[in-house]
């Protein structure tokens, strides 16, 4: 298959694409062969400006996109999409190249990105306030506002899917974007400003501009003319730019984290075949770089050792190599988390967790790590305990629903979890207890365009997708007007 050609490198504002401000560049790499893909504008402080003063004049009153009528906005979202599907293929291969999944699971992404900001697109014209009957002679009604200029900073991990998640709620609300897409893979994000162009959004209605998390993110977050903040990514980080906003203007902010999410599976399972499968794509879907990967399996004693076999076995038929070809796993994103999740491997083997399946690098050029499975895991082990961000499967004993939902809730996270039983009162007994923002029930990361997202404790605030992702991006007035008599 072709590699795709770049088209745009430079920063978009203001419907144009420019030259940083420095002039300075940025290399983003292939996973594949640790080489140079092409070079990038390097946004930083005084780019985000002139992004912030665009996205501002965008949305001052009586401009262009603040005049729209709702319906004709949620028209642009879905020419937005259909460009979009013209041109899947094309993204999909931008992902490919730059984030390293194989071209199949890009397209994937690409079409969840597509149904996301298809169904925004269809919330555009049913944003409305109510009217309240309230005492004394007024009428009095609320009213619906988009919170206006709004930052947003998305990570590599799926990029285009990312972009579609913060785009759609914010474009539906009527707010304007100043987007930092990750610096590992910021291609798709660039082209995603053409086709906004495309598409007939007005100048400064979205913006994107690629940099580092130091410079262009740091300068988002704590920006005076910014109204709202979205990040996703490190609970790290997270804290940084929780920490920028409140020291600003106040900014309000949601924030989507990380996670080490517990998948239980009961003895009780209808298949221990099926219940392996499900373990097996929730923690190594997307190379197990993603922020609710089923990254603890607990297994009950009485199917503990089989379920091993069979995970380790499955792990170690998984197709690891080049994502242009018919593979189910490509290279991590970059040396960094190459070399985090090698470390953790070590981790897990010193101190004492059973290597069944994996645990070296795959093959000597690229970011590939071998599909890792580990047995005897302990609460108290690193690899039990922190977000390894990897193609590293946990599995660990338990005996009792008491004891699994007390371990469960023993982190600092609390993204999504899931529970695999044939009894339906054991399954609503561990969703109801557990800590998390997601449980999935003989299932694992069914999240779709109609389902709100998000975290409980250092997993984040607020919620992506469905009616939940809309809210956050709107202001609610309270308008009450007096009359001479108020009728019933």
């Amino acid at each position: 298959m072709d590699l795709p050609e770049i088209r745009f490198t430079q920063i978009f504002i203001n419907n144009e694409f420019v030259d940083s401000v420095s002039g300075r560049r940025f290399k983003t790499i292939n996973p594949c062969t640790e080489e140079t893909i092409t070079e990038i504008s390097e946004g930083d402080r005084e780019d985000i400006n002139k992004a912030v003063e665009a996205a501002r004049t965008a949305f001052k009153i009586g401009s262009t996109w603040r005049t729209l009528d709702a319906s004709k906005r949620g028209k642009l979202m879905l020419r937005l999409a259909d460009l979009m599907t013209e041109n899947r293929e094309y993204i999909a291969k931008l992902d490919t190249l730059d984030n390293g999944k194989p071209y199949a699971d890009a397209l994937f992404d690409v079409d969840g990105a597509i149904d996301c900001i298809q169904y925004y697109a269809g919330w555009a014209d049913k944003i409305h306030g109510d009217t309240i009957p309230a005492d004394g002679d007024v009428i009095t009604i609320t009213k619906k506002e988009p919170v206006g200029v709004v930052g947003q900073i998305i990570p590599w991990n799926y990029p285009v899917a990312m972009l579609a998640w913060k785009w759609g709620p914010a474009l539906a609300a009527g707010c304007t974007i100043v987007m930092k897409p990750a610096e590992q893979t910021p291609l798709s994000a660039l082209y995603m400003g053409q086709l906004s162009r495309e598409a007939g959004f007005p100048p400064g209605v979205i913006n994107i501009v690629p940099g580092f998390g130091e410079t262009a993110g740091a300068a988002l977050s704590e920006h005076m003319d910014i109204d709202k903040v979205a990040f996703t990514g490190s609970t790290e980080v997270g804290r940084i730019v929780m920490q920028a906003a409140a020291k600003s203007n106040l900014k309000r902010v949601s924030l989507e984290l990380g996670g080490k999410s517990p998948l239980v599976v009961f003895a009780d399972a209808e298949s221990i075949d099926e219940a392996v499968d499900i373990a097996y794509s929730a923690l190594f879907n997307n190379h197990g770089q993603n922020c609710c990967a089923g990254s603890r399996t607990f297994v009950q004693d009485e199917i503990y050792e089989e379920f091993v076999r069979k995970a380790a076995e499955k792990a170690k038929q998984r197709r690891v190599g080049d994502p242009w070809t018919d593979v189910e796993q490509g290279p991590q994103v970059n040396k960094e988390q190459f070399d985090k999740i090698l470390g953790f491997i070590d981790l897990g083997v010193n101190q004492g967790a059973k290597l069944v399946a994996g645990g070296k690098r795959e093959g000597d050029l690229g970011y590939f790590i071998q599909p890792t499975v580990f047995a005897e895991v302990t609460d108290d082990m690193d690899i039990a305990k922190q977000e390894i961000f990897g193609p590293v499967q946990s599995i660990l004993r338990f005996g009792t629903m008491e004891e699994v939902i007390q371990r469960a809730n023993n982190t600092q996270y609390g993204l999504a979890a899931g529970i695999i039983t044939r009894d339906i009162k054991k399954a609503f007994e561990f969703s109801q207890s557990v800590q998390a923002g997601s449980v999935w029930i003989n299932c694992y990361d069914h999240t779709l365009a109609q389902t709100p997202f998000g975290g409980y404790k250092q997993s984040g605030q607020g919620r992506e997708l469905g009616p939940e992702g809309v809210k956050e991006y709107l202001e609610t007035k309270t308008i009450t007007l007096a009359v001479k008599q108020k009728n019933s």
